[in-house]
């Protein structure tokens, strides 16, 4: 989707995964000591807000404009500060080895934008740090529910861990997230780790 399509949606929806945080997000990352943490794809902040109140320093980039307002909202209801940018994740790029924590939760896009992405956000985990990636299941089509209908935007664990170089995969499946009133979607997680 383009940003313009983004930029309707969450001026229509405000909050548009609503405010609280990602479980994938929760049930992997809870326990990490906080530090520095990047949520790339960031939409409307739900989980970079969750991360700060949780005493991470938070980056969230995203295109969207109206996202970002919506984020800022949100962190200011919540009484947080986070690092909020406006930018492109395609153009965009950290300090190499810089956050203890990069999230991209449901970045869906062609492999051939996804595969570069996925390597400078990668090269943006300290030493010592995790990278969490979550997204729509390729099966997740065919097997599951909702979602993106373009098979070109899903993936596979597979197809992210080899983007992945110099982490250590710590975690690369497929994982079913309930839906109400439909069948589980199946979503890829990966976590990873710099030695």
């Amino acid at each position: 989707m383009k940003r313009e399509d983004w930029d309707r949606k969450h001026a229509e929806a405000g909050l548009l995964f609503g405010a609280e945080p990602n479980r994938f997000l929760v049930a992997e990352v809870a326990d990490l000591p906080p530090g520095r943490a990047l949520d790339l794809a960031c939409g409307a902040g739900r989980n970079a807000v969750w991360l700060a109140e949780r005493g991470w320093a938070v980056t969230g980039v995203d295109f969207s404009d109206v996202a970002i307002a919506n984020a800022r909202g949100l962190a200011a209801e919540r009484g947080v500060a986070v690092d909020w940018v406006e930018a492109d994740v395609g153009e965009w790029t950290s300090p190499a080895c810089s956050f203890d924590l990069v999230l991209v939760l449901y970045l869906q896009l062609p492999e051939e934008e996804f595969g570069p992405i996925m390597g400078r956000a990668a090269d943006a985990v300290a030493p010592g740090g995790t990278m969490l990636v979550v997204g729509h299941h390729s099966d997740n089509l065919e097997h599951g529910s909702g979602g993106p209908k373009d098979a070109r935007v899903l993936f596979t664990p597979e197809q992210v861990t080899a983007s992945l170089d110099g982490l250590e995969i710590e975690k690369a499946e497929a994982v079913l997230r309930t839906v109400e009133g439909e069948r589980d979607a199946i979503d890829a997680l990966v976590r990873a780790r710099r030695p």
